[in-house]
This record gives structure tokens, sequence and C-alpha cells, in this order.
């Protein structure tokens, strides 16, 4: 039988995670197919037995004992010990060079482990880079407007630009509008399927999913020939909020999915906002009603980079670049390179002057205009200190 995932991806590529093949993998793997087993049940029998290598030794009593598993789905489990499933899962992500990343692992995206239910292994056609830390999302009505597309793709523009990483759902409409604005842009795009990455959906993305992985990630929770369920997609919802600092809401209906996004960022600590249309539109409503609610209306990425908290720890973008918080992406060019020879400890104004190697008169305004910003506050006896945020 020809492998379903023949001519979606390259062949003959070693996978890029070096843990990809552990015994943890393969125990994670194998209960991530245990059919009937998604993420609260997953959750529920991680915290129960510690993990999946645990759960999968556990007694068919022992399982019985978990709130959901009855007699059914613990015999699944039981049946999956030692299924080579597992193997050849991996190993057709290894032919296809897809990364299996493991919840636990350094290559796993610490945002995502922190949810209520992070999936246990991500399938990762692309690679994912600790930048990606600075992300916001950006999701909406499959059945957009000319002016929810060309706002879709303003905003991810505008935010690829500034350095940060757009994510979406791969889905018509909104989502594939951001993702074409972070290409175009020449920024990074991670989509999340809720698809198996062999079973690319819509069928029309095919070459925008092997685009985006080349300038970022394609990533999924599920088995490689997944096929699109009505209940995966709001499933999927979490993990591109939980991937993400913020969402921005652009273009949904009352009973838009892109609300079920919002409901899991709200959940999950993130911040939310939303993008105002015209005031009779309907497939504005989900948006005016948001906004009713409290969350923020947005005019452009400024308003979002602003109301975004900061990093869980700072975040590299190159040698000489760290990132504290995504305030910092709105700053000019020179404004981030003097402020990143400002540290958390007291450093003398005029070693700041002698290694920004540009007049002093510019170092110095530029100093002014950034504790104006309240990106650094000055000390007494000629100290700058970056600002604790």
């Amino acid at each position: 039988m020809p492998d379903p995932s023949a001519g979606l991806f390259p062949e003959n590529l070693e996978p890029a995670d070096p843990e990809s093949t552990d015994a943890e993998l393969i125990d994670a793997l194998r209960l991530n197919l245990v059919p009937g087993i998604g993420p609260r049940l997953h959750q529920a029998l991680e915290s129960a037995f510690g993990s999946p290598s645990a759960v999968l030794k556990a007694s068919l009593a022992e399982l019985q004992q978990v709130d959901g598993i009855g007699t059914k789905l613990a015999t699944a489990i039981v049946e999956h010990r030692s299924g080579e499933a597992a193997i050849r899962e991996i190993d057709r992500c290894r032919r296809a060079g897809m990364r299996l990343v493991r919840r636990g692992t350094s290559a796993y995206p610490r945002m995502l482990a922190e949810i209520c239910d992070p999936p246990s292994v991500l399938y990762c056609r692309g690679t994912l880079e600790p930048r990606d830390e600075v992300a916001v999302a950006i999701v909406g009505s499959r059945r957009c407007s000319v002016y929810g597309r060309q706002q879709a793709e303003r905003f991810a523009g505008a935010l690829a630009r500034a350095g940060a990483t757009v994510i979406s759902g791969l889905a018509r409409g909104i989502d594939a509008a951001a993702h074409r604005g972070a290409l175009d842009a020449g920024g990074r795009t991670i989509a999340v399927s809720a698809t198996g990455l062999a079973k690319v959906y819509p069928p029309e993305h095919k070459e925008l999913a092997a685009e985006i992985a080349g300038q970022g990630a394609v990533v999924c929770e599920s088995r490689l020939d997944q096929e699109p369920i009505a209940g995966l997609f709001p499933q999927r919802n979490r993990i591109i909020s939980g991937m993400s600092l913020g969402v921005i809401i652009i273009e949904a209906t009352r009973t838009s999915g892109a609300l079920h996004t919002a409901r899991h960022a709200l959940e999950q600590g993130r911040e939310v906002f939303a993008l105002p249309g015209r005031i009779d539109s309907l497939t504005s409503e989900g948006c005016h009603d948001l906004i009713r609610d409290g969350v923020p209306l947005i005019r452009g990425v400024d308003d979002v980079l602003e109301a975004l908290g900061p990093l869980l720890s700072p975040v590299a973008r190159s040698a000489t670049e760290t990132v504290h918080t995504p305030r910092e992406l709105t700053l000019s060019d020179q404004e981030r390179t003097i402020l990143n020879l400002v540290t958390l400890d007291p450093r003398q104004i005029d070693e700041v002057v002698r290694d920004a190697a540009l007049e002093s008169s510019r170092v110095l305004a530029t100093l002014t205009v950034l504790e104006m910003k309240r990106m650094l506050r000055r000390l007494p006896g000629g100290y700058v200190v970056r600002a604790a945020y």
C-alpha cells in the first residue's frame, strides 16, 4: 500500500530531535494512539500515574480507578502496551523529515507546557525555535470579508516585521490570510493543524502548509493519518492560544470557533484582543461582544505589543539583541541597539555611550526617549538600569 504521506514531505531526512526514538517518546506515542484518549483523559492518566510509561504499566483495575476510564478504554490501553503502531509512526516521521517533540524535552514549547492539558507529543514539520516564544495568534472567520482578510494580512505582516511569530490554524479565511501576511513579510509563522500532518486540511492549503514549514512550522497532536473530525478543531484551538502571548480575533460571528480560542486564551492567562468591524456586520458580532465585555479594542500592532506582558525569560533574537518584553519590538533599530547595552544591573551611562559606537549626543537623547517609554530607569551617580517588567 502506498504511503499516504507520499508527495507531501521530503524523503530520506533524519528527524532533527535526537530524542525522537527514546523509550519515553515511544510510550507517549503509544498512549497518544489509543482511540478515545483525548487531552483531558490523557492528562488525568498522567496525573494519576506520573508518566505515559507508568500508565502503560498499570493494571486493568488500576486504570479503571481513573475518572472517565471504563473497561473499554482500560482494555485498549493495555492492548497498546507493546504495539508496533508507534514504531511505524516514528519511522514514517523520520522518512518524511518530520520531528516528534515530547513534552518534558528542551525542544517542547515552554509556554505550551504550562497549560492545563498540553499535548504529550507534538508532530512538527519545519522548525520550532526559541524566538517563537514571542508569538501572537491571529484567528477569525473562515467566511471572512475583504476587510477581514486585509486586516489579517496587515496585522500579521506588521507583527512579522517587528520580529514576532504569527500563529494560526491553517483554516480558510482569516487563518490563511494571517499565515500569508507573515510569509510575505519574510517572518516566521506556525500553523496548528487539527488533522494529521499527512492529511492537510483543507486540501487546497497543501502548498501553503509547505511554505509555512519552510518559514516556521506546521504542528499538530494527532496521528499522521488523522482525518478531519468536528471535535478536533476546538480541541486544536487550545494549542494555538497556548503557544501565544496573546490572541487577536479578526471577524467572528457569535458561533465562530475563533471564540473558542478566545476562551482558551483567557483560561490560560493569555491576552485577548478584538478588531472592530462595521457595526452592522454579522461577521464582527463576536468581536463586538468581546469588546463590550472588556476585551481591548485594537487599531494597530502597537496596541497589541504594548499590552503584552513580559516573557517567561529573555529571548535572544541575535547575538547582540535580547528581548525581555514584546513592547521592545515597537522600538526603532537605534533604540533597540542602545537598550541592549543596558542591563538589569546598574551600568554607568559613560560605558553605554562608549559601547554604542555612536555620537554621544545621539546616545544620550535615545536614553532619554527610552526612559520616557519606561524601558529603563536612571539612577543616582550616572547609572542606568533596564526596567523590571
